[in-house]
């Protein structure tokens, strides 16, 4: 099993992220200080530069006015859409 930020799963979610927050109106910056974060800390999460695990994924969500549950079925959606390759990026 290949580490996960390599997929293309990851990146489809990095993606489906940063739109959520746009979709939102939640600029890097806000959502920065509702985590009491650095807006680099944001970008770095979105680019994929910085891995992101469940619970902090749960913690972005919460902070953008969503849920863990709505997030990760807009997700499978997506993947299911995709093919759900797992080639790399």
């Amino acid at each position: 099993m290949e580490k996960s930020i390599f997929t293309q799963e990851y990146s489809i979610m990095l993606r489906l992220l940063k739109e959520t927050r746009k979709r939102l109106k939640v600029s890097q910056v806000d959502l920065a200080e509702r985590l009491g974060q650095s807006q680099s800390f944001v970008s770095k999460c979105e680019r994929g530069e910085r891995r992101m695990d469940v619970i902090q994924l749960r913690t972005v969500c919460h902070a953008l006015g969503t849920t863990l549950p709505d997030f990760v079925k807009a997700l499978e959606t997506r993947l299911k859409q995709s093919g759900n390759k797992k080639s790399r990026r």
